[in-house]
């Protein structure tokens, strides 16, 4: 279930890049923030059903259009190396996110990540509707949460709320590495 889910984000983002528009410019069609577009977008929440129609409303699209099929049909999940998939977030620039996984959890939905962490980079605090979980493979990063900074470095590990403000920066002189796990809890409706 959830893998359609992230697969609905990325065509929403597909169709909205096709078009030409920009996150802004939907976000005044749907009337809709900015912010939630580009989570939902990028899989960091789950639109209700009203608003994903006033999104699909202004991106001119029919429930038709989209692929609603799950892909994962094996009683495993398996990433071998090199699999993942890069997103692109407008929110995240020098951060670069490889997709690994999705999955269903009793109450929540897993999704996994290898962050790269570039040089100089600073992202602004932002708030996820998702529990973090931060373990640092490779170099060090500050981590702020709630105007607090964390330095974690290899083999480091953090547990958070994500809907804490938090913010990454690496002023250190090597990128770092960091596996990210999102546990977002399911909408009851």
């Amino acid at each position: 279930m959830q893998d359609i889910l992230v697969n609905l984000g990325k065509q929403l983002k597909r169709i909205r890049q096709q078009k030409g528009l920009s996150l802004k410019q939907v976000a005044e069609m749907s009337d809709v923030s900015t912010g939630l577009i580009s989570k939902i977008e990028n899989f960091r929440t789950t639109p209700s059903l009203p608003v994903l129609l006033k999104i699909m409303q202004s991106l001119q699209i029919n429930l038709s259009e989209l692929n609603l099929t799950s892909r994962n049909t094996e009683p495993y999940i398996l990433i071998r190396k090199g699999q993942g998939t890069v997103e692109e977030r407008d929110d995240s620039q020098g951060l670069e996110y490889t997709f690994l996984f999705s999955n269903d959890l009793s109450e929540s939905n897993l999704r996994t990540y290898i962050v790269k962490v570039n040089i100089g980079v600073y992202r602004e605090p932002i708030s996820t509707d998702a529990i973090e979980l931060i373990y640092v493979i490779e170099g060090k990063v500050n981590y702020i949460i709630n105007g607090e900074t964390l330095i974690i470095e290899e083999g480091d590990l953090l547990f958070f709320d994500g809907s804490a403000p938090h913010a990454v920066q690496n002023n250190y002189d090597a990128s770092a590495s960091m596996l990210k796990m999102y546990m977002i809890q399911k909408q009851n409706y």
